[in-house]
């Protein structure tokens, strides 16, 4: 069965308070001609789906819009991520399974099954399910969305984090017979993974971060939570957004994961190149006339320009340097032969900002249990 991997749509995410709905729309369009070109039958989308719990009703019609075009030939398996109210993502399930479309939040319930289509639910278990074929083949997918005591409506227990996650990845594993290509989709933070700028920090500190050891025995583990493609041990895989988010990811090539899983595991593996969203890249300058000759070369990025100044900016060469659409973020380091006074927080994390104010506030390092705290009320459940 051809298929294809995607993750972290974040539909509705603004670039520094900058719309791109267009783009959204175009990386779904693209995403259904890669899926045409390449003969895909499924399609797992590996969570956050939405940026926001609350996304706008211009974000939800893009999704559905978008959605509804790429299930048109071939089945569309959806899990809900950090970023998704699960309740809310999972509430048209019912319509959406009328267009081969299949939404796992938290509640782990059973797919309905009565669907059938070239590619289609055979049978479904609480976090699990099995597409077949008209050709009579069949994959298994254990789907674990992003997981918490909370969404999965359970209490607090002496468990440890990783003893819940292998009794949650174990419930999907129940359907499985010997021999079946397999599939484990999540969306988690595996220990190892690498992070970039609009992520928050969501290992918590390294509690929440999963052993690599944990991982259920599949033919191939198509993960979501991590915005850069990355590949950890012999066969998980963070796809990637379809498109940058920050400028961290200038220069990133996105694409999305397409193979055939097979009886024999994984075979033509290739990762497709998606390039209709704007490109993010980072410019430097010495001087605002230096700059505005950039900014002009390059109309085809969103641009984070640093200007290397002698002297501050007039009101003029401000004015100069703002009226150019692509210039998404300035930076500006302003020298002189006593001191630089530049000043920069870039590529500090949450945890990095509280501690050096604690610091600076108390002169001593912040407590760890004060530091876990502040984390876990930045995280998003």
């Amino acid at each position: 069965m051809k298929i294809l991997h995607t993750s972290d749509l974040h539909v509705g995410k603004k670039l520094m308070g900058r719309e791109r709905l267009d783009e959204f729309r175009a990386v779904f369009s693209e995403l259904e001609r890669i899926s045409s070109d390449n003969g895909v039958e499924l399609v797992l989308i590996a969570g956050d789906v939405f940026d926001t719990y609350t996304p706008s009703a211009e974000a939800e019609e893009v999704f559905y819009s978008g959605i509804n075009l790429l299930s048109e030939n071939r089945a569309v398996l959806v899990i809900s991520g950090n970023h998704d109210d699960y309740v809310r993502l999972t509430a048209a399930s019912v319509l959406a399974e009328r267009r081969n479309v299949y939404i796992t939040g938290n509640n782990l319930k059973p797919i309905n099954c009565a669907v059938r289509g070239s590619v289609y639910p055979e049978k479904s278990g609480n976090g699990w399910v099995i597409f077949a074929n008209a050709k009579g083949e069949r994959v298994y997918i254990n789907a674990l969305p992003y997981p918490n005591e909370a969404r999965f409506k359970e209490g607090r227990s002496d468990e440890t984090f990783s003893e819940k996650i292998s009794r949650w990845i174990a419930c999907g594993e129940e359907g499985k017979t010997k021999n079946m290509p397999s599939v484990f989709l999540s969306h988690i933070f595996v220990a190892g993974g690498s992070v970039s700028e609009s992520e928050r920090e969501i290992d918590l500190g390294g509690a929440r971060a999963v052993p690599l050891n944990l991982l259920p025995d599949c033919d191939y583990i198509a993960l979501g939570h991590l915005h850069k493609r990355q590949k950890l041990g012999k066969n998980a895989y963070y796809s990637g957004a379809p498109m940058q988010f920050s400028f961290d990811e200038a220069g990133a090539e996105k694409t999305v994961n397409v193979f055939d899983l097979t009886e024999n595991g994984v075979e033509n593996f290739v990762q497709i190149p998606v390039n209709s969203p704007k490109k993010l890249i980072r410019l430097q300058a010495n001087g605002v006339e230096d700059g505005v000759k950039l900014l002009n070369a390059n109309p085809q990025y969103f641009v984070e320009l640093t200007l290397n100044l002698n002297v501050p900016m007039t009101p003029q060469e401000s004015a100069a340097i703002h009226e150019h659409e692509n210039l998404v973020s300035l930076k500006t380091a302003v020298r002189t032969v006593e001191a630089d006074y530049a000043v920069s927080n870039k590529n500090k994390s949450s945890s990095q900002l509280f501690s050096d104010y604690y610091k600076l506030r108390y002169g001593c390092d912040v407590p760890e249990e004060l530091l876990a705290l502040f984390l876990s009320l930045t995280e998003e459940e």
